[in-house]
Parts: C-alpha cells; structure tokens; sequence
C-alpha cells in the first residue's frame, strides 16, 4: 500500500473489467453478470472473463471467488475452451476444474477437434506434464470401453486416427 498522499495506485497485470469483477465480489459477495462486464453478448466472452478472474483471485487470495469461477467454468467447457481451462486449472490448482476438462478432452467425440485449437499448443507448451496426465486418461477411458465391449453382435466402439480414418481397437 502506498500513503495517504497517493491519490492513484496503478494495478499492473489485470485489465479494468476483471479488477471491476473482483471489487464486485469483495463488495458484495456474489458474482457480477460477465456478460455484462465483458461488453459482449457472448457465451465465449463470459467464459474469458470467468478464466481471467479465476486467476485474479488465486492472486489476491480470495478462495470463495475462485471456488465460484471454477463451478463456473466447469459448466461452460466447449471444444474452443478445453485447453485453455484446462491449463488455467492447472496453473491455479483447481483440480476439480481439471478433473472436468480431462473428462472432456479425453472423449473420442472431442480429443481430436480440441488438438487442433490454439489452445491445445498453449496447452502444450505452457503444461507438458498435463499432456502426459491427458494420455494417461485417455488410456484409461479406452481400457474402459474396451471392457464394456461384449462379444457377439455388439459393436466395438471406434475413435478415428490423426489422420481423420475411423479405426477399431484391437482386442489380442
């Protein structure tokens, strides 16, 4: 804290909107509307803005806020966002946030479009370890699927390869 004299105390590393979240929330102990916040009209925009405040109040130690922009991002997890939540989770040790984004990542319906988002090379950059939980995940999700599998006429469940082509597990 500066002295009394200071007439203006400049908050370096979160924009204006995020900081107007935050002193929302210390004042009056519930979220603000995002949306609104983030002068958009959007369900992206209200998921960034929840992302950037999560991180503001890992920083500034408000761990009921942080709880709060965690629920809600576990409901707005989309192809265009796992990666970045997911990685943000990690950053900020928000492990039922993370728990939510493997989940979703790792699915055969979302595993590959989430690989090809920008994300996705964030992600691979910014937390290598998570790309190596990430397969151990998937791993686990396909032994699943594969147990589930009878014998007979059911059909085997099929994920596609890096190169777009449907392919069956082997069972050896």
């Amino acid at each position: 804290m500066k002295d009394k004299s200071t007439k203006c105390i400049i908050v370096e590393d979160i924009e204006a909107p995020v900081f107007k979240a935050l002193l929302h929330f210390i004042y009056w102990d519930d979220l603000p509307d995002m949306q609104e916040l983030a002068g958009l009209n959007s369900k992206g925009a209200s998921t960034l803005m929840a992302q950037h405040l999560l991180a503001a109040a890992d920083r500034y130690g408000l761990e009921r806020l942080k709880l709060l922009c965690e629920a809600t991002l576990c409901e707005d997890v989309a192809i265009n966002n796992a990666a970045t939540t997911l990685a943000l989770a990690e950053q900020h040790h928000c492990s039922h946030l993370k728990s939510v984004c493997l989940k979703f990542v790792a699915s055969c319906e979302n595993l590959r479009a989430v690989m090809q988002t920008e994300g996705f090379e964030y992600l691979k950059l910014s937390c290598p370890s998570v790309i190596s939980e990430l397969l151990q995940f998937v791993a686990k999700v396909s032994e699943h699927s594969m147990s589930l599998v009878g014998f007979g006429s059911d059909p085997m469940p099929d994920c596609g390869d890096m190169n777009g082509r449907r392919v069956k597990p082997r069972i050896f």
